[in-house]
């Protein structure tokens, strides 16, 4: 259960693609520390970095069988892919079955049942903010509707410089 080995068998995973190998490392990097932050056990920790890892894992899969990376088509595709590779480095079947959940749900915003979840949720959406040139109101529109840690916020906040009578 090594993450720097999840990562570096992600990162050949996408081989030839480093735009989506910088992404998943930096939601990796970001649900990392939200989470240290908001004082995640070690088990919530290592299952939320472990599915930061791989969020995005059937993104290959979804383009090859629907012509298409939307996120309903990612996370079909995604929890088989995930379950296979975590497999075959032996995680325990609770983290797998987490980490699957996790990854078939990354972009459904109204079932958020835990605060890994959310974690992953506020991590993903702080890269795609940036990476998709999202405009103010609509990083607003995310924060207020999504965003519920308190690190996440500040991250946010302070990534984007958005005011602090922004309220929620």
């Amino acid at each position: 259960m090594d993450t720097d080995r999840l990562i570096q068998k992600m990162v050949v995973y996408y081989s030839g693609d480093p735009k989506r190998i910088q992404h998943f490392i930096k939601v990796h990097s970001f649900a990392s520390l939200i989470g240290k932050s908001e004082k995640l056990d070690g088990n919530m920790q290592f299952i939320l970095e472990t599915a930061a890892i791989v969020h995005d894992i059937g993104i290959k899969a979804a383009e090859m069988k629907y012509q298409s990376a939307n996120g309903k088509n990612q996370e079909s595709e995604g929890p088989p892919i995930a379950e296979k590779m975590l497999t075959e480095f032996c995680y325990p079947s609770d983290v797998i079955e987490r980490v699957c959940y996790l990854v078939g749900h990354h972009h459904t915003y109204n079932k958020i049942d835990g605060l890994d979840y959310q974690i992953l949720v506020e991590a993903d959406f702080l890269v795609n903010m940036y990476e998709d040139e999202m405009e103010a109101d609509a990083i607003h529109s995310v924060l207020h509707k999504i965003f519920r840690t308190e690190t996440g916020i500040k991250l946010c906040k302070t990534m984007f410089a958005l005011d602090d009578s922004f309220q929620m």
